[in-house]
């Protein structure tokens, strides 16, 4: 009885465990390598939050109007390993971020790094960081 009993608990454990991993997705799933672009915008805001972490910036399109961006970058962990911490890009910076369009055509992407205006480039980490340019 003892056995069974342990066998269950360890079965409901592992599969809690486990319930994480099927909510990470890869690059493949959510982002088009086909699609690479480059925005120039200005960074409005900024959450490192784990499992990615996330990069507003306001880009004006061709007709003038503002759009917001949504990028996502490298967990918190892997961008502070990086070197990139929160107050390394304040809020109102200017700065290109090259990467990938989602899939579903919205207005976000997966973001490979910021080039800055003093042309200095930082590294985002995440799903498209092992992608080839």
């Amino acid at each position: 009885m003892q056995t069974r009993m342990i066998v269950a608990i360890a079965g409901v454990a592992s599969a809690l465990c486990a319930i994480p991993v099927w909510a990470h997705h890869a690059f493949a799933a959510e982002f088009d390598v086909n699609r690479p672009l480059a925005l120039e915008g200005t960074l409005t805001r900024w959450e490192m939050i784990n499992p990615h972490s996330w990069f507003y910036i306001d880009v004006e399109g061709p007709d003038g109007e503002v759009e917001q961006w949504q990028i996502e970058g490298g967990s918190p962990n892997q961008l502070i390993r990086l070197g990139v911490m929160q107050y390394t890009v304040p809020v109102g910076t200017l700065l290109v971020v090259e990467g990938y369009h989602s899939k579903d055509r919205t207005n976000k992407a997966v973001g490979r790094n910021f080039t800055l205006a003093d042309g200095s480039r930082l590294f985002l980490g995440g799903s498209a960081a092992d992608i080839p340019q």
